[in-house]
């Protein structure tokens, strides 16, 4: 059987269509590639594409997409709610079939060796690819963000695995790696006030004592004029969106702020949504064989 890999990469614009389409467009002319979904936040000012293939495709699809990004987006005049630092921000590739994760690691390397030399952009490793534990994390290789990078890449400690040991002005720098299926899940809040969101968004994620396998930042919707939650659950069968949701309603009782409503960015696996049905209606002994959809597909 043919393997296939997904990528997901995430680019530092989310406002302009015609600059998001004419990134997207070397997808879609990628023999061997999928396009499945993107998605463009105002706010967050970020977009994030979704798409499909053999390893080989996929990663030239990839680079093509950042060199694409690099021509287009300059990040010294970006803003935008969600923490970045590139241009192409990070650009994971995760294992879907018949193609083991050491295989998606390799990928990263080689990708983020060509983006390194011939684009002049400094790449970064992270989860299963990363060089060192201190870069498997990507917030801790994003701290600092943008605007921060250019002291921070002087530290011998944050020494790029790939390109130039100095920022890209323009396209800042690229995070490139393997991992399990991410789920982006964001939690909206009854208020205004970010403040409450950071509070909130700090209790739930791991590195400040939450959940093992969450990732949180406070975001404010400036045209909803409301504050956001936005979590990243690295590992959904070990920290399920419905324990990331329900920490977040209890963490919002203690400032009286109800939680509104609620988004998944990109694609989602369906045995997620599945563990939500379960955890909420109570069904007892379910089985994925019992969705239709899942026994038409066989």
């Amino acid at each position: 059987m043919a393997k296939l890999v997904e990528c997901v990469p995430n680019f530092s614009e989310g406002r302009n269509k015609e600059i998001i389409e004419t990134i997207i467009d070397e997808v879609r002319r990628t023999e061997g590639v999928k396009l499945l979904d993107y998605s463009s936040d105002k706010d967050h000012n970020r977009t994030v594409v979704t798409f499909v293939g053999s390893p080989e495709e996929t990663r030239e699809a990839a680079y093509k997409l950042i060199k694409r990004a690099s021509e287009l987006i300059d990040m010294s005049k970006h803003q935008g709610a969600h923490p970045r630092m590139g241009a192409t921000d990070v650009v994971p590739f995760i294992p879907i079939k018949d193609i083991t994760t050491e295989e998606c690691v390799q990928m990263a390397r080689d990708l983020g060796k060509k983006v390194g030399e011939e684009l002049n952009i400094p790449v970064y490793l992270y989860e299963d690819a990363a060089s060192s534990p201190e870069r498997q994390n990507l917030a801790n290789i994003r701290k600092g963000q943008y605007e921060g990078f250019f002291e921070k890449i002087k530290d011998p400690e944050w020494k790029p695995d790939f390109g130039p040991c100095e920022m890209n002005r323009k396209s800042g720098a690229t995070v490139i790696g393997a991992r399990f299926p991410l789920i982006a899940y964001n939690v909206n809040l009854g208020t205004d006030n970010l403040e409450i969101a950071n509070a909130i968004a700090k209790k739930i994620r791991h590195i400040g004592g939450g959940l093992r396998y969450a990732k949180a930042v406070g975001v404010m919707l400036t045209e909803r004029n409301i504050a956001q939650v936005s979590i990243n659950l690295v590992n959904y069968e070990k920290t399920a969106i419905y324990t990331a949701q329900e920490m977040v309603k209890m963490e919002a009782k203690r400032y009286g702020v109800p939680v509104v409503g609620a988004e998944v960015i990109g694609l989602v696996p369906m045995k997620a949504l599945i563990d939500c049905a379960e955890y909420y209606l109570q069904i007892e002994n379910f089985d994925m064989n019992q969705v239709l959809e899942a026994r038409l597909s066989e």
